[in-house]
């Protein structure tokens, strides 16, 4: 039994579709893993291999998942069931990337939001303390689990207002500032003196920077950024007119998301390289060290203005948080409502008692569960529940979603969706794409990023 058709969610139009689904793309890995990866990979060669993969690789996946979720009028599960219910099993294993996201990235989140607060009520000195402060906010027994709930509690409030009353408004009202925040405090940040050296390494390409390594980076983080394979570019196509044109709409999201990261770049790197004093050093902070201990430290120097520069930062990096979070439990919702026919506040009431429960278990991985180090020393379950989606489920189900389009299936099906609503002049490029060049690339990222997680590779 799947959801009635009359009552299935719709976007008011060409824009707010693109709105979401950028904003689904522009999350936390834009704000912390993309001036990372820049740093360690040459700044300007990394930027110019990622646009590349960004206009090929990124959006020919895309468009194959967008126009699949329109085509069905159905998430993931309903999507790949509906050419024959022997291939339900890569909607299951799809569906199931969500469930194991949200979670933890609600946890991360709850994070953020920490960091936001306490730029109010704490001084930038005891926020840069080296990493006290943030080791004793992730284990504690009872604040680490507030804000974490209180993440959630939002994401839940907008998703229950529904696709127009909620994403939409929600989006509408988050990305336009996120945008302006992130360009007003990149322009301060390169006013500082030094700035421009950091600029430079940023901006400017090394040609003799590139090698696989910078090839891998940066297409392990296209394909995670672009919220490819998390069941949510399926969800909101399903949610898109047939009038509208695919091929007009999906090179936006890949180009707004290609602002954003490069954004958060200019914010990072040249400060991060001013307080640090090269591209080595910047490099060597990753993830949450460069986002909660690093920042803070680079925040602290700036003296009477260092808590509004901090303020500003992390409200920006939690409306990337909020967009990303409400994009995965939208997907969770449609998901379960689809499959059982339930109605949407059933399915998001599951929704909730599933997240929060599994949040509350990822959570306690950092105080009454730190015993547990799945993945050998000093992991985490948070960190076990992103590997087995990012490194492990989700390359595994876009390589399964294009040997069934390029293969089995054959790519004439999305051809067929793509030109009901405009011309597709780059057909045979997108088609050459499908069959031929994503399998090797995302069988690339599968190898490198499992080899990495047990030592084989570094990335």
């Amino acid at each position: 039994m799947v959801q009635n058709a009359k009552e299935r969610s719709s976007w008011s139009g060409k824009w707010m579709f693109i709105l979401a689904a950028a904003a689904s793309a522009v999350g936390l890995g834009n704000m912390w893993r993309f001036p990372y990866l820049a740093a360690k990979y040459g700044g300007g060669m990394f930027i110019l291999t990622y646009v590349v993969l960004v206009f090929t690789f990124g959006i020919s996946m895309l468009l194959l998942e967008i126009a699949l979720g329109r085509k069905t009028g159905q998430s993931v599960i309903g999507a790949y069931s509906s050419f024959g219910k022997k291939y339900s099993f890569i909607g299951v294993l799809a569906a199931a990337v969500p469930f194991i996201i949200t979670p933890y990235y609600c946890i991360i989140g709850g994070w953020v939001a920490k960091y936001a607060t306490s730029y109010l009520v704490n001084s930038p000195a005891e926020i840069a303390d080296g990493g006290t402060f943030f080791v004793n906010f992730i284990t504690s027994p009872d604040s680490s689990f507030v804000f974490m709930l209180l993440f959630m509690a939002v994401v839940f409030l907008i998703v229950s207002l529904g696709v127009k009353g909620g994403i939409e408004k929600a989006n509408l009202i988050m990305m336009p500032l996120l945008l302006v925040a992130a360009l007003a405090i990149a322009i301060y940040v390169l006013t500082w003196p030094g700035a421009t050296d950091g600029l430079a390494y940023y901006l400017l390409p090394d040609f003799s920077k590139f090698s696989p390594e910078l090839l891998i980076g940066a297409l392990g983080q296209m394909f995670y950024s672009l919220s490819l394979a998390m069941g949510i570019m399926v969800t909101y196509g399903s949610y898109l007119d047939k009038k509208e044109s695919l091929t007009r709409s999906v090179p936006w999201i890949g180009g707004t998301d290609l602002v954003v990261s490069t954004l958060a770049g200019l914010m990072i790197v040249p400060a991060a390289f001013i307080a640090m004093g090269s591209a080595e050093a910047v490099a060597a902070k990753s993830g949450p060290s460069l986002m909660f201990i690093t920042l803070p430290t680079v925040f602290e120097q700036m003296g009477g203005i260092a808590p509004i520069i901090g303020f500003a930062f992390f409200v920006l990096v939690l409306f990337a948080a909020l967009t990303s979070a409400i994009s995965l439990a939208e997907a969770c919702v449609s998901i379960i409502a689809d499959g059982t026919g339930w109605t949407r506040r059933k399915s998001l009431i599951v929704t909730i008692l599933v997240v929060v429960i599994a949040g509350v278990f990822v959570n306690l991985g950092y105080n009454g569960l730190s015993f547990l180090e799945p993945l050998g020393e000093g992991s985490t379950l948070l960190d076990l529940f992103d590997f087995i989606s990012n490194s492990v489920l989700m390359p595994i189900v876009a390589l399964l979603t294009v040997i069934f389009v390029g293969w089995i299936v054959k790519p004439k099906v999305i051809v067929e969706e793509v030109k009901r609503s405009s011309k597709f002049r780059l057909e045979g490029v997108w088609v050459v794409m499908i069959k031929y060049v994503s399998p090797i690339l995302l069988a690339i990222i599968l190898v490198a990023y499992v080899g990495a997680q047990f030592g084989l590779f570094s990335i």
